[in-house]
């Protein structure tokens, strides 16, 4: 009779792994690009992300507890504004042995899924977990292929779900109440359904398992608000045979309906939904495709592209909008969406630009309705923080790159009225004392730093220019002439009252006597915490001089060179001889991965320390190199003609790419803080694209300008497939033996395209050799316009 039950069972399974074996991802990824992780960072976080629900857990396979903001919570498994689960264990065992699925010898990072590895020496098993996110799902799969490498083997498989129906950060504010999750099995789908007691939040979960055999279930007391629950089964492994075990976990913060619905549709559409992502990531790399010497760089622009999907987070009552970062900022920001969205569209992800702006102004106009624009909202919709001084102005310039590349009036219509609301916000109610420089929290969060600041004054500057060309598209010529006006006065300002000759370089802010010696009295305690003498000597030197010469008026401080000094030249503001004075200062404030975010956290060993940022237990930026500052400083670089300079900052943040999180880039350098980060995209995308590559857009006119200003030493590069509007561009670009070719190709052949050279370099001339269209000459440049699908320009120097 047992012998007979086997055979049965043995039947079933064989079935069932027939059946199954075109969902096999490891076969239908066979191609994709993947990176694998170090083992010594196997327990530090990764992230499986899709648009509605994302897993985060540790690269070994854990689910430890992670993350501040929600304190040990931000990791696990996430249906925004609702967690679903704090994770699941997965184990294999019988009476002498036990393998759990929590210590992974190898991680791999793929676009569209992750994949731990896991050998069991004991049965000769290696085991591989696969999970991936469907696209527009609140679901996940977890799939294991289980290779018996031994022979005919009975063991129990045993999945352990901890719920953890609980709303997401403020959610207090929104009267999203935890309750203690209550489990039941139910026998129709085989799954455990899962519901919060006070609220419609559902958690789904369960395999495809089909034997003819009651599966065990068990579930297990916590103390907490959370649920344990398990599925147990017996696989018998046959002998040199791969057998496919699918799991699902599936949620809805409405009803159980919902929950289910996605359930079945996870189960239906294991292969089909896995290759729709893959295909759409295929996509996604194919945009802004690019080709260069440094393949590092190559490697890192191509996953950036997937970095930047991962962030997309949608909640269709609230809307859709890119987060900042994981796992402790997966909500939405204005600013850093303001730098992100620019590099969006540089790499044709226009739908995540669109929908972001959308969000944003409907959430500032909701909360604010002044123009003002909100810089941080959970995703139940309660704002944390109605919009630091910096992010209206920048707003402003966002919506005018934006039409650049779409050159959609309607697009400037919409949110023009919000633009003119805030620009009249940020001058009426910020500018106590009528000097043009508004009051208030800009970039740098430090307790104090609320007067003048340089960023909020250099995007304000730079927000009246663009908005000024937004007046004048829209036939406000007089709006328009005053935005103008206003701007050259501002900028003018910016290079006189803000500049400083004593430390060549832009002060951190203006303001009194009393606020400065405040703040250099927290900045020397800070300094001597971290055991930085030059930056207390220089903090005391300057608290004797105000102390020496006291002034009655508010007046230009450098105190702590932080990176927003050079927003002058970010925005290409700054005189040029200020301008090449300032940016060699800052090569003062790097280390091998950037640029520091405060200055005065350097020391002189800062040139030579690359290994992992020791971060403090409580969250902090304190001694920080990030990302963005980099990023500043490459724009910086190229905006005044060093992309030699631009290159060396972009390489500095390329070290820290998959440095603790394959195919990542960290928020602070090389692996602290956000584990993927929005505004990564800013400091690759600008200065690559559009200043490198020289693709500067004007879609308003079916137009697109050529200007390149390529890094020294790459000899050959290409970028393929930039989408402008309707129409995608293509630039090729190479010199050898004292030639360059520039090719540019086009889709729509209605566009002008007009190619720039300059006649000359430093000491080298630029002869034409060969031109498709005959070029025309004026005092500096070589120019090329033309409306042809393919142009190209040989020139001999």
């Amino acid at each position: 009779m047992r012998i007979l039950l086997i055979l049965i069972l043995a039947s079933a399974l064989i079935v069932s792994c027939s059946q199954k074996e075109n969902t096999n991802l490891n076969d239908l990824s066979i191609g994709s690009t993947s990176i694998s992780g170090k083992k010594e960072y196997l327990t530090s976080p990764y992230v499986t992300a899709g648009n509605r629900v994302y897993i985060v857990g540790h690269q070994d396979g854990s689910f430890p507890d992670l993350g501040w903001h929600i304190k040990g919570e931000m990791g696990g498994i996430w249906n925004h504004p609702i967690k679903l689960m704090d994770g699941f264990d997965i184990k294999f065992y019988d009476a002498i042995d036990t393998l759990h699925l929590d210590k992974a010898k190898s991680f791999t990072n793929y676009p569209m899924a992750s994949k731990f590895n896991y050998h069991w020496e004991k049965r000769n098993i290696e085991i591989e977990r696969w999970q991936y996110i469907p696209d527009k799902k609140q679901g996940a799969v977890i799939q294991l292929i289980i290779k018996n490498l031994g022979g005919e083997q009975k063991l129990k498989l045993k999945f352990t779900g901890t719920s953890d129906l609980r709303p997401t950060w403020l959610g207090e504010r929104t009267d999203m109440i935890d309750g203690k999750d209550q489990a039941i099995f139910d026998q129709k789908f085989q799954a455990w359904k899962v519901k919060d007691s006070l609220n419609p939040w559902h958690t789904v979960y369960g395999s495809d398992l089909e034997f003819e055999q009651e599966s065990r279930t068990n579930s297990y007391p916590t103390k907490d608000n959370t649920s344990i629950n398990s599925l147990e089964d017996t696989l018998f492994l046959f002998a040199g045979e791969t057998h496919i075990v699918n799991y699902y976990v599936a949620g809805s913060y409405t009803s159980e309906k919902d929950a289910i619905d996605t359930y079945i549709a996870l189960k239906e559409g294991v292969n089909s939904n896995f290759s729709s992502k893959l295909n759409r990531y295929n996509e996604l790399a194919n945009q802004s495709k690019l080709s260069i010497p440094d393949k590092d760089i190559e490697e890192a622009f191509e996953w950036l592209k997937y970095n930047c999907d991962w962030l997309v987070r949608k909640v269709p009552e609230i809307g859709t909008g890119i987060t900042a970062g994981i796992p402790d900022y997966p909500w939405w920001f204005g600013v850093d969406s303001e730098y992100a969205l620019k590099g969006y569209m540089a790499i044709g992800q226009t739908d995540a630009v669109y929908e972001t702006i959308r969000l944003l102004d409907s959430l500032s106009e909701a909360t604010n309705g002044n123009g003002r624009i909100v810089h941080e909202v959970s995703t139940n919709g309660a704002v944390f923080n109605k919009g630091n001084i910096n992010e209206t102005p920048q707003f402003a310039s966002l919506i005018w790159e934006v039409y650049q590349w779409n050159g959609d009036k309607d697009f400037l219509i919409t949110y023009f009225p919000t633009i003119k609301k805030g620009l009249k916000w940020l001058m009426t109610e910020n500018d106590a004392n009528n000097n043009l420089f508004p009051d208030g929290y800009g970039m740098m969060e430090i307790h104090g730093m609320d007067s003048e600041m340089i960023d909020v004054a250099a995007y304000t500057q730079r927000a009246f220019v663009d908005a000024s060309k937004i007046a004048h598209e829209l036939g406000e010529n007089e709006l328009s002439e005053e935005y103008s006006l206003t701007a050259n006065k501002i900028k003018q300002k910016i290079n006189s009252e803000f500049w400083s000759d004593e430390f060549n370089s832009y002060a951190d802010f203006i303001g009194t006597d009393e606020q400065a010696l405040h703040l250099i009295e927290d900045a020397i305690k800070r300094a001597e915490t971290l055991n930085k003498p030059w930056a207390v000597e220089e903090l005391k030197a300057t608290k004797t001089a105000i102390l020496k010469n006291p002034s009655a008026e508010s007046r230009p401080f450098v105190l702590h060179h932080n990176w927003v000094v050079n927003t002058p030249m970010e925005m290409n503001i700054a005189d040029k001889d200020k301008a090449e004075k300032a940016l060699k200062t800052t090569e003062k404030f790097v280390n091998p991965f950037g640029v520091f975010v405060t200055g005065i956290d350097r020391d002189e060993s800062a040139g030579s320390d690359d290994g992992s940022f020791k971060g403090t237990k409580v969250f902090s930026y304190t001694g920080a190199v990030m990302t963005l500052p980099t990023s500043v400083q490459a724009v910086a670089e190229n905006n005044y003609g060093n992309p030699d300079k631009a290159l060396n900052y972009i390489q500095r943040m390329t070290r820290t790419f998959s440095y603790a999180f394959p195919g990542s880039i960290y928020e602070v350098s090389p692996d602290y803080g956000m584990i993927t980060q929005a505004w990564n995209i800013y400091g690759f995308a600008v200065p690559i694209v559009q200043q490198f590559f020289g693709i500067k857009p004007q879609a308003q006119n079916k137009k697109i300008i050529i200007s390149p200003q390529m890094p020294e030493k790459w000899d050959n590069a290409s970028i393929e497939n930039v989408i402008v509007s309707d129409n995608s561009i293509s630039v090729h670009y190479s010199k050898s033996n004292g030639t360059l070719k520039l090719t540019v190709d086009q889709k729509n052949p209605e566009w002008e395209v007009e190619i720039i050279m300059p006649k000359s370099k430093g000491k080298t001339t630029f002869k034409i050799i060969k031109s498709t269209i005959q070029p025309v000459t004026d005092n500096e440049n070589i120019i090329v316009k033309t409306k042809s699908k393919s142009t190209e320009l040989i020139l001999k120097y």
